[in-house]
C-alpha cells in the first residue's frame, strides 16, 4: 500500500505512533496521473501538499514568451507545492505536471491543519521538510547568481543522480536556465576531459 511508504518517510523524522498512522490516513488521497497531467495549472489557487510515491513530477512557470523555466523537480519520496499559494489562498503562477505517469498522495490544507494542531510530530516534520526545501532553494539561487554552467550541471548531477537519467536534456537545461543546445556543449566538453 502507497500510504505505507508515505509512513515509512515521516518515520525518517520523528516516528508515527498507530493514532497519527490513523489520522494521516483519513486525510489523504491517493491518486494515479498520467504523464503530462496537470496536479496544478496558472491562476488555480494550491490546495495540496503532494507527496510523490512512485514517477516525477515538476514544478515551472512560463514566461510571456511562453519559455518554460523549471523550479522544482519531485521524484520518489519528495514533495512538491506551491506553498506561497497554498498558504496565502492565491492564484498560483506556478503549474505542476508529471513528467512520468506517477502515483501521489495528497494532504489538503485544512486537514494539514488539523493534524499539526492536534498532533505536534506532524508539524514538527513538514516544518523539517519545509526546511530541507529551503535550503535546498537557497543553494540553487547561491548556484545561478556564482557558478558557470557547467558548475551548475555537476551540482545537478551530484545533488540528483538519479533524475539526470530520467529527464531530457531539455528540463534539464530549463532547470539550469540554460539552452539544450549549450547544455549538450556542456556534456561533450565533460565527456573530453
Amino acid at each position: 500500500m502507497t500510504q505505507d511508504q508515505l509512513i515509512l518517510h515521516f518515520n525518517n523524522y520523528l516516528p508515527l505512533d498507530d493514532i497519527e498512522k490513523k489520522e494521516l490516513s483519513d486525510r489523504v488521497i491517493e491518486k494515479n496521473i498520467k504523464r503530462k497531467q496537470f496536479i496544478l495549472q496558472e491562476n488555480d489557487v494550491c490546495k495540496h501538499y503532494t507527496f510523490v510515491a512512485s514517477g516525477l513530477l515538476k514544478m515551472y512557470a512560463v514566461d510571456k514568451s511562453g519559455v518554460e523555466h523549471n523550479l522544482q523537480f519531485a521524484a520518489e519520496n519528495e514533495w512538491i507545492s506551491d506553498i506561497g499559494s497554498l498558504h496565502s489562498e492565491k492564484p498560483s503562477r506556478l503549474y505542476i505536471e508529471a513528467i512520468e505517469p506517477s502515483t501521489i498522495i495528497q494532504i489538503e490544507k485544512s486537514n494539514l491543519l488539523y493534524l499539526y494542531t492536534n498532533f505536534p510530530k506532524f508539524d514538527r516534520n513538514f516544518r523539517v521538510i519545509t526546511e530541507n526545501k529551503f535550503i535546498e532553494l537557497e543553494n540553487r539561487v547561491l548556484q545561478n547568481i556564482s557558478s558557470t554552467a557547467e558548475e551548475r550541471y555537476q551540482t545537478f548531477l551530484e545533488c540528483y543522480p538519479k533524475l539526470s537519467n530520467r529527464l531530457p536534456n531539455t528540463q534539464i537545461a530549463s532547470y539550469l536556465g540554460i539552452t539544450p543546445e549549450f547544455l549538450s556543449k556542456i556534456r561533450n566538453n565533460i565527456a573530453k576531459k
